[in-house]
C-alpha cells in the first residue's frame, strides 16, 4: 500500500506540474522537444508531433525540454550529458525528426526560430516558467473542492468543552468562562448541536443578541449576548475550545518526547505529579516548566509507565516569555461527515488551499529563523509513510494529502534557487532590470550551483528520514 500510494502521489503531481509547463509553452507558440516524467535514463517513451514523451528512471521529478532553451544542467540530469548538449547546438540534418529535435534554426545554423523559448517576450517566458506552480495550486484547490463536494466535510464529532479562554471572550459573552471543563454543550439557542461544527455555526451565523447556551455533565445554563461584528464572532468561536484527549499523536523528530521513548498512542496521565485529563492540562503543565526535567505518567495498552523527560525551553515570539515544550502533537479526534452544497464546497476548497499555503510558508520562515527544528524536514521516506497512512484511511484522506503535497510542491518549486522554477523567475527578473538576458554561461554557472544546493537539501532530508526510522 505504501509503495503504491507513493507512486500514485508522485506520478500524478509530477504529471500535473509538467503539464502546466507543457500547455503554457504550446499556448504561446514554443516548441517542446521532450516531456519527461522522472529524471535520469529513459525507460520507455515515444515521439509524436515533434515532442518526445518519456518515462525516466528516477521518479523524483520531471522535465519539459523547450525548444531553444539553453539548459545544459538539465540535460545532464536527463541523462544526455554533454553529448546531448552538443547535439542540440549543431545544425539540423535534413530528416524531419532531427529538425524537430534540434530546435535551433530554420535556415542557417545559429539563427533562432520564432518557436524558441528565448525568442519569446519576457512576459510569455514568465508565464511558461510559473505555469507548473500555477497548475499545482489549481490542482490542490480542485482536489479540496472535489473531496468536500463528493464526500462532505469532516467535522469534529464532539460537543464537549475542554477550556474557555476568558481573555479572548468578546463583551457580552463573559458568562461562558463559567463552563466546567468536560461539560457537553446540549443547546445553543434553538440549535441542538451534534458536532463542534454545529456549535461554531450557531455562534458565527446565528442572529445577534441574547442567547442561552446549555450544558450537560454537569448541567448548566449560560446567558450571553452574541455580538454583531464578524471579528467579535470569530473571537467567540476561538475562545471556546473543543475537547481533546491527552493521547500522543505524532512526535517531533529529535524532540524531548521522542528521546524519552514516548510513543504514538500513549495516553498521558500526569506531568510531574499533576493529573492530566485533557490536552489543555498538558499544555498548561508542560508550558509552566521550561527546561525542567519532569516525570511523565502515561498508559500504554493499559500498563502504567513513567518516563523522564527534559523539556525544551522556548522563547515566545511576541511575548518573550519562556515556555516548556515536550515535542508531541495531538492524536486526531474522531470526526463525522456532513454534506455540503457545491457552492460551499468551492468556498471550502479555496479556504483550505489558502490556509495551508500560509501554514507552509510559515514553516519555511520558522526554518530560516531556527524557530522550527531542522529535524522536521523529511524526504521521500516520510512522504511514503504518510501517503501510505492516508491511503489506508480511504480515498478522501489520500486526496486531501495529495492536495497538501501539491501545495508543498508548488511552494518549493518557487524558491529562488537556480534550477528550480523560482530560480528561472529570478533570471527573468534580472533581465527585466538590466534590459538584457544573462548569458548562457552565467545561467549555467548559477544552475550548477543551484543543483549542488538542491542535492545538499535532499541529503539533509534523507538523513532526517534515516534517523527518524531508526528512532533517533
Amino acid at each position: 500500500m505504501t509503495i503504491l500510494a507513493l507512486i500514485v502521489l508522485l506520478g500524478v503531481l509530477i504529471l500535473v506540474h509538467e503539464l502546466g509547463h507543457f500547455w503554457a509553452a504550446k499556448s504561446v507558440g514554443i516548441g517542446v522537444e521532450r516531456f519527461s516524467i522522472g529524471l535520469g535514463p529513459r525507460i520507455l517513451g515515444f515521439e509524436r508531433g515533434g515532442t518526445e514523451y518519456v518515462i525516466s528512471a528516477i521518479p523524483l521529478g520531471g522535465y519539459v525540454k523547450m525548444q531553444g532553451m539553453d539548459d545544459e544542467v538539465m540535460e545532464h540530469i536527463e541523462g544526455g550529458g554533454s553529448e546531448a548538449a552538443k547535439e542540440s547546438r549543431t545544425p539540423p540534418r535534413r530528416d524531419s525528426r532531427s529538425r524537430a529535435r534540434s530546435g535551433r534554426s530554420s535556415g542557417a545554423a545559429g539563427e533562432p526560430r520564432s518557436s524558441d523559448f528565448d525568442a519569446q517576450p519576457l512576459l510569455a517566458r514568465a508565464f511558461v516558467i510559473s505555469a507548473g506552480v500555477i497548475m499545482n495550486m489549481v490542482f490542490a484547490f480542485f482536489l479540496y473542492t472535489l473531496v468536500a463536494a463528493a464526500w462532505g466535510v469532516r467535522e469534529l464529532a464532539t460537543t464537549r468543552v475542554m477550556a474557555v479562554d476568558e481573555a479572548s471572550l468578546p463583551a457580552g459573552t463573559e458568562a461562558l468562562a463559567g463552563i466546567t471543563p468536560g461539560a457537553d454543550i446540549s443547546r445553543v439557542g434553538e440549535v441542538e448541536p451534534e458536532s463542534w461544527g454545529d456549535v461554531q455555526r450557531a455562534f458565527l451565523e446565528g442572529p445577534a443578541g441574547p442567547l442561552t447556551l446549555a450544558t450537560e455533565s454537569p448541567s448548566g445554563t449560560f446567558d450571553i449576548v452574541v455580538p454583531d461584528g464578524e471579528d467579535e464572532r470569530r473571537d467567540l468561536v476561538g475562545a471556546v475550545w473543543y475537547w481533546i484527549d491527552p493521547v500522543v499523536g505524532a512526535l517531533t523528530p529529535g524532540g524531548p518526547a521522542a528521546g524519552a521513548s514516548i510513543e504514538r498512542g500513549d495516553r498521558i496521565t500526569s506531568v510531574d505529579g499533576a493529573p492530566v485529563r485533557s490536552w489543555a492540562d498538558i499544555t498548561r503543565e508542560v508550558g509552566s516548566r521550561p527546561g525542567e526535567t519532569v516525570e511523565i505518567g502515561l498508559l500504554r495498552d493499559e500498563a502504567a509507565l513513567v518516563r523522564i523527560v527534559e523539556l525544551d525551553d522556548i522563547e515566545g515570539e511576541e511575548s518573550g516569555e519562556r515556555t516548556g515544550r515536550i515535542g508531541i502533537e495531538v492524536s486526531p479526534p474522531e470526526t463525522r461527515t456532513t454534506s455540503v452544497g457545491f457552492g460551499e464546497a468551492i468556498a471550502l476548497g479555496w479556504a483550505q488551499t489558502y490556509g495551508f499555503t500560509l501554514r507552509i510558508l510559515g514553516f519555511l520562515r520558522d526554518l530560516v529563523t531556527l524557530d522550527a527544528s531542522p529535524r522536521s524536514v523529511g524526504s521521500i521516506g516520510t512522504i511514503a509513510v504518510v501517503a501510505g497512512e492516508r491511503a489506508a484511511e480511504g480515498l478522501p484522506a489520500f486526496l486531501d494529502f495529495m492536495a497538501l503535497f501539491s501545495i508543498n510542491l508548488a511552494i518549493l518549486n518557487m524558491l529562488p534557487i537556480p534550477i528550480l522554477d523560482g530560480g528561472h523567475m529570478v533570471f527573468l527578473a534580472i533581465e527585466l532590470v538590466r534590459g538584457r538576458k544573462l548569458s548562457v554561461k552565467q545561467r549555467l554557472r548559477w544552475s550548477q550551483a543551484g543543483l549542488v544546493f538542491v542535492i545538499l537539501i535532499m541529503v539533509w532530508a534523507l538523513g532526517n528520514d534515516a534517523l527518524r526510522f531508526l528512532g533517533l
